[in-house]
């Protein structure tokens, strides 16, 4: 089993997009796969079938102290092969008073132990913020992919959440290998342009050497409640995401190579 986090330490730059479309075409090939929203907002788990009212239980019961089975948790997303452990707005909770807790940041970690040998690949998508439930994702990730819209303002929170990940590293005592993807790119603007152009020089091999268009199917798969990899297959979202999703798999880092 792998274990992605989603990650930006700043909101609107296409983490649940991200997540949502990754796991979507991984279930496609007849894997099995389980998403995992960590995010109060529960974005994710509306968009993979969830009910409008907020769901009765999901991760925040795993911060509990007497925290159920993880499989007690689970719901289908309505694409074969998907399973979403769904958010809550009590997560909230969690960050206001998980924080100096000992052993919250190892939650997930445990956690996903338990189903281990039921998935082959895991995807957390992570609040836009630093907190409990960002350090537990990170601690439990093999990889790191952080979503960066091509604007100036999201270099700022990239900047930070990588300062968090070696900060998560030194702790934890492995390395958590890091993937930039571009997203949301216009190339007809000037900002986006220089933004990308900044992001390829200052962060070189651990950035995607393509970008996730703008592309309207995408919203219109997350209004419509469907899985991208099943609703649009063929839009130049989805199939940007599938030559990501290869790079993702194949792509070692320049210290990985030597490792």
């Amino acid at each position: 089993m792998s274990i992605w986090c989603v990650a930006n330490q700043k909101g609107g730059v296409g983490k649940t997009t991200t997540a949502v479309a990754l796991a979507s075409l991984v279930a496609a090939e007849g894997k099995r796969v389980l998403a995992i929203d960590l995010d109060p907002h529960a974005s994710l788990s509306h968009w993979l079938g969830g009910a409008e009212g907020p769901e009765p239980r999901g991760v925040a019961d795993l911060f509990a102290d007497a925290a159920p089975p993880v499989s007690a948790l689970l719901r289908d997303s309505g694409a074969a092969g998907l399973q979403v452990l769904p958010a809550q707005p009590a997560l909230a909770t969690v960050e206001r008073h998980g924080v100096g807790k000992q052993g919250m940041g190892l939650v997930l970690s445990r956690a996903l132990a338990e189903v281990a040998p039921h998935y082959d690949l895991v995807v957390l998508d992570c609040p836009p913020t630093l907190g409990v439930l960002m350090v537990s994702a990170l601690a439990a990730a093999d990889l790191l992919v952080a979503p960066t819209q091509t604007e100036p303002l999201a270099l700022h929170g990239l900047a930070g959440l990588l300062r968090t990940a070696q900060m998560i590293e030194r702790s934890r005592g492995r390395a958590l290998p890091v993937r930039i993807v571009p997203t949301m790119y216009d190339k007809r603007t000037r900002a986006a342009q220089d933004t990308l152009a900044t992001l390829r020089e200052r962060y070189a091999a651990s950035v995607w050497e393509e970008e996730i268009p703008v592309d309207t199917r995408l919203r219109e798969a997350s209004r419509d409640a469907q899985a991208p990899a099943l609703a649009h297959a063929l839009s130049r979202g989805v199939v940007a995401y599938a030559r990501l999703l290869a790079w993702l798999r194949g792509a070692p880092l320049p210290e990985e190579k030597a490792a």
